[in-house]
């Protein structure tokens, strides 16, 4: 994520919640009734959480080493989602009609894929229907929830993968030495693509760092290359460098970081985590309050020495795959000021414009994000 990093940190007090009286029958019942609406609905985005680790065992049972001295896991690092047979053969057509019957927003209305592009485009007529999407710090696969939802129901192919101690990969995070070893399931993900597959990478946040230098290993299994409210670097850049260079007035972030010596307060740090009490303001300042109670249970700490290290990529490999930059208008993590300062020293292909976006626009504007990245996909060769 985001980082200027301050040894301070202070800790705000939230506001104490407001209630409003029920003028029509008893107070009392109905602030249970509220009570239980919002736990029945915090319940079934944990449900939803869990399934969605539940699949990821079942689909894809094995290791997930960190690289050397990592403990033995019997969980997949990554996460593949794959439609049924009868769904496929529903997706040969052109690109389907949204069936949801999820609530609508009206500052993130749903675009449909039919709406975007040429109605004679099919699945079958993209360079790839696949996407792999990858977290930024501190987050997880599960981030991605309602992204995997609406590409899948678009008929695409979706893999979210989690990175060395995120998400449900149990690798300690204060033993991350090297940003290969963390991102060492994205890689060995690429690795095991098929002769001639390619993939669409998203990254989000660290990930765009990422996903940058497992483009620079496996070029020829990379179609294009997507930054949302991403770090997207330059060779000889680390993202300690962007960060410290422009984000010394961020307050917030300084007011949030937590910093971890595992190894003793003569060391350096090994991790950073962020306090719980500020990820609403710092991450997720317009996005529902369900996905801020659903992140504040399954954010891990940040590894610190992969923040530090600098990309070596080179024009013949990084260089030649198409980048996407997705900007977050509202975002107080990596502010938009930031962003275009990235965009304007590394141009990307296209740049896109997410307005009223905070930092985590999977789930602020879910409607908005999917109909940019199904535009992505479609965009052909030039």
């Amino acid at each position: 994520m985001g980082l200027c990093f301050s040894r301070k940190s202070t800790i705000k007090k939230r506001p104490p919640s407001k209630r409003i009286m029920n003028q029509s029958g008893s107070n009392r019942w109905s602030s249970r009734f509220r009570s239980s609406k919002k736990e029945d609905s915090l319940t079934q985005d944990r449900a939803l959480a869990a399934a969605i680790l539940f699949q990821q065992q079942l689909q894809n049972g094995g290791g997930g080493g960190g690289g050397g001295g990592s403990v033995p896991f019997d969980r997949s690092t990554s996460l593949r989602y794959s439609n049924s047979s009868k769904s496929n053969k529903k997706n040969q057509g052109a690109l389907p009609r949204s069936s949801s019957s999820r609530s609508r927003s009206l500052t993130d209305p749903l675009l449909h894929p039919h709406q975007l592009v040429n109605k004679e485009l099919t699945i079958d007529d993209l360079e790839t229907n696949h996407f792999v999407l990858v977290h930024g710090g501190g987050f997880g696969a599960w981030c991605w929830y309602k992204t995997i939802a609406l590409l899948e129901e678009a008929g695409f192919k979706v893999t979210a993968v989690d990175l060395t101690g995120s998400g449900v990969h149990s690798f300690d995070t204060n033993s991350i030495i090297s940003l290969s070893q963390y991102a060492k399931p994205l890689s060995d993900f690429l690795e095991k693509l098929d002769d001639g597959e390619k993939v669409i990478l998203v990254g989000h946040d660290f990930g765009g760092a990422c996903i940058s230098f497992a483009i620079e290993l496996y070029p020829s299994k990379v179609s294009k290359a997507v930054f949302v409210a991403a770090t997207m670097l330059i060779s000889g850049q680390s993202a300690l460098d962007i960060f410290s260079e422009k984000m010394k007035s961020n307050d917030l972030m300084r007011q949030s970081q937590i910093f971890i010596y595992a190894n003793g307060n003569d060391k350096p740090p090994t991790a950073i985590d962020l306090d719980k009490s500020l990820l609403k303001d710092l991450l997720f300042n317009h996005s529902p309050a369900k996905d801020v109670a659903l992140a504040s249970v399954s954010m891990r700490p940040i590894p610190f020495s992969p923040v530090l290290e600098k990309l070596c990529l080179s024009d013949i490999k990084h260089g030649s795959i198409r980048r996407f930059y997705i900007e977050t208008t509202e975002d107080n993590a990596i502010p938009i000021a930031l962003q275009q300062s990235m965009i304007s020293q590394n141009p990307p292909e296209r740049v896109f414009h997410l307005k009223g976006a905070d930092h985590s626009p999977f789930f602020s504007k879910p409607q908005a994000l999917h109909r940019i990245l199904v535009e992505i996909s479609t965009i052909p060769s030039t």
